[in-house]
């Protein structure tokens, strides 16, 4: 048994006066965390004239600014919960974090701008409780909240209501948050799993994820593309133009307004719908499961493809093959960004010099094999794991550190050139060697089964 961190997302069924306090939470949140920031760029101001001046940072300053002041900007503060402002301020003050680590280089990814103001109909409804009444009723189709009470649940609570019961979970917060004029509440739960050393499953596939098709399954399974997004342009356009055409403030323009919502909510609901099933059913079905690691921040700035990638979501896919690999006992293997294997023959191990994205078929000028693109690189990911399992296979990336590929995450550190600690050495990176890439076909069985 092991504990793990994860949540539990329900839909609610609200009555109006519910759904004006859940409204009201939420825009409590937004005010506390306006405020906040309303305040540190005050005191930032201030301290380039005055070096004395406390800037408050964390989400304790925060709060304790916030007690001092909360009779005079906001009198109306006991008719929401007290989580309620903690909230909002926690919010700013993960955002000031990522920001301060950001800008020092402590945070890595791209640049984090500074927090802006949150506006009402833009930024995303939620608030969170970490404390208070926060209860799943035993009937399966009520939960209670703080101050805002019982609310009925749109579907059942018996896969959380199980574990409660049972003992085997706990809960840590809850997050009310508005979708397409649709509420939810989240629970972050404490529960405990049974995680398996292995599935019993010996087969490997390797997954070559792209825009054509969702997946090309090294067995020669392939997962259609939803489209999800692409299927309602042409409305999504009608209603944009309408949406411009309303008088601002009027009762027509809200109500395209929540059309629009809807229809990118749907979107988002069949995207993930068929990301959790393809995850599901590769992690149940298959001992150890090879994906590319991809550099999505670059590819997205290609506009020509920018909107059928995201469209896609192959990050949420690793994501979400990540964790469920863990639950299910099989094993995930990242490759490495630079490994050729859309550019590599799956039957000699031959590597193109250059493979544009038109040829969609691979031929190989070493012995004439011709396969399909999608196809040849699914088979040579399943057979890098492999190499994987004997420890066999380094490759060399592009920062100059030797590597081997791992079931998950990165290994190699970041570092700059010139930071190498032996003499005559730096970060740049090494020449990499073609025939290093050719890996021998297992004995006894064809490359291309």
């Amino acid at each position: 048994m092991a504990v793990m961190i994860q949540a539990y997302r329900f839909a609610l069924d609200p009555t109006r006066r519910q759904q004006r306090a859940l409204a009201s939470h939420c825009g409590a949140a937004r005010s506390a965390y306006n405020w906040g920031l309303e305040l540190v760029k005050t005191r930032l101001d201030e301290r380039q004239a005055d070096p004395t001046v406390i800037v408050p940072w964390s989400l304790p300053e925060l709060r304790r600014e916030w007690n001092h002041a909360k009779q005079q900007i906001a009198p109306w503060w006991p008719e929401n919960s007290k989580e309620t402002y903690a909230s909002g301020l926690d919010g700013l003050a993960r955002a000031l974090k990522n920001w301060s680590d950001s800008k020092s280089g402590r945070r890595k990814g791209r640049p984090i701008n500074f927090p802006r103001f949150k506006k009402k109909g833009r930024a995303r409804d939620a608030c969170r409780f970490t404390t208070g009444a926060i209860k799943v009723l035993g009937d399966r189709k009520h939960i209670q909240l703080p101050r805002i009470g019982v609310v009925k649940t749109h579907e059942s609570t018996r896969k959380l209501a199980r574990r409660l019961e049972h003992g085997t979970a706990r809960i840590l917060a809850a997050t009310i948050s508005r979708t397409a004029d649709r509420w939810f509440v989240s629970f972050t739960v404490e529960a405990e799993r049974h995680v398996p050393a292995s599935n019993g499953k010996r087969t490997v596939v390797g997954v070559d994820a792209g825009i054509r098709h969702l997946a090309v399954l090294s067995n020669g399974v392939v997962i259609a593309n939803p489209r999800s997004l692409e299927h309602q342009l042409r409305t999504l356009r009608r209603l944009n133009r309408k949406l411009a055409r309303c008088q601002p403030g009027s009762k027509r323009r809200n109500q395209t307004r929540r059309k629009l919502a809807r229809i990118h909510a749907r979107a988002a609901n069949i995207r993930n719908d068929v990301l959790h099933k393809l995850t599901a059913a590769l992690v149940t079905e298959h001992g150890t499961v090879v994906v590319e690691h991809l550099n999505l921040a670059w590819l997205v700035r290609n506009r020509h493809v920018a909107r059928a990638l995201t469209d896609v979501g192959l990050a949420e896919l690793r994501r979400q093959l990540t964790y469920k690999t863990t639950w299910y006992g099989s094993r995930l293997v990242v490759a490495d960004r630079f490994y050729p294997s859309s550019k590599m023959c799956s039957a000699c191990g031959w590597v193109k010099a250059k493979l544009t994205l038109a040829e969609r078929t691979f031929a190989c000028e070493g012995c004439g094999h011709r396969s399909d693109r999608d196809l040849n690189a699914a088979r040579n990911l399943a057979r890098l794991a492999q190499h994987v399992a004997q420890s066999g296979w380094e490759t060399r990336n592009a920062r100059g550190a030797d590597r081997k590929t791992q079931p998950a995450g990165q290994v190699a550190m970041k570092r700059e050139a010139g930071t190498e600690r032996r003499s005559g050495r730096t970060g740049t990176a090494a020449s990499q060697d073609v025939a290093a890439w050719t890996v021998e076909p297992p004995l006894g069985r064809s490359p291309l089964r």
